[in-house]
């Protein structure tokens, strides 16, 4: 993901976040057909828990958006200012949501993890801006995505969970793409193509973290 977001900034500089974002999910389908190929499990995509799926789906779309958008107008340490409280929010959900028990240890962790995150952002020293609003949104969504991929990871196949943010990413930011469409060169395209490619391998690899250990962790 680190990879992942660093071209993302890169291709900033030049496209609109929904056009960067339409297009790396796009490229991505691929990888997801290979996937289904592969997957001799005997189901098929229609969820198992359709609330959870919607709401995973709806906080990864907030996530992606507002990520991507953050990437384009913010430096790269102060967006993953707002990615890292992300865990913060996670193990404050995992408790009513998973029923997970959080000792002394992990709130003394989440405290020294917020007063870091104050002092990379240093509230106050410069003014907010809708790129910072977008950070703390990535960052809200995001903790909804882990906590409910904990809840539902080990019933859902991750075919569903890949697919159907991908989906609604796709349907979303194509209805705002003519308004802010550019030609693209090759080498922009094979860029995309590494976004596609290791936010899709960074997505399987955290469904399949979530769903062998406890959320607060990882």
């Amino acid at each position: 993901f680190s990879t992942h977001d660093a071209v993302i900034k890169l291709l900033g500089a030049h496209y609109a976040p929904f056009q960067i974002l339409f297009f790396s999910v796009l490229l991505g389908f691929p990888l997801a057909a290979l996937m289904l190929m592969h997957d001799k499990a005997e189901s098929n995509l229609r969820p198992i828990h359709p609330g959870w799926v919607a709401v995973r789906t709806a906080a990864g779309v907030v996530t992606g958006t507002s990520a991507f958008y953050a990437f384009s107008v913010l430096p790269l340490a102060q967006v993953y200012a707002f990615i890292f409280a992300a865990q913060l929010l996670i193990t404050v959900l995992s408790i009513p949501i998973l029923g997970e028990t959080v000792g002394v240890h992990r709130w003394a962790a989440v405290a020294m993890g917020l007063i870091g995150v104050l002092i990379v952002l240093r509230p106050g020293a410069e003014p907010l801006t809708l790129g910072h609003l977008a950070g703390l949104g990535a960052a809200c969504g995001s903790a909804v995505v882990s906590v409910v991929t904990r809840k539902i990871g080990q019933e859902e196949r991750s075919a569903v969970l890949m697919l159907y943010p991908m989906m609604a990413h796709v349907l979303l930011m194509g209805c705002a793409l003519p308004f802010v469409y550019k030609p693209m060169p090759v080498e922009h395209l094979g860029l995309l193509a590494i976004v596609a490619a290791f936010g899709f391998a960074g997505g399987l690899c955290i469904i399949g973290a979530y769903r062998n250990g406890d959320a607060a962790i990882i």
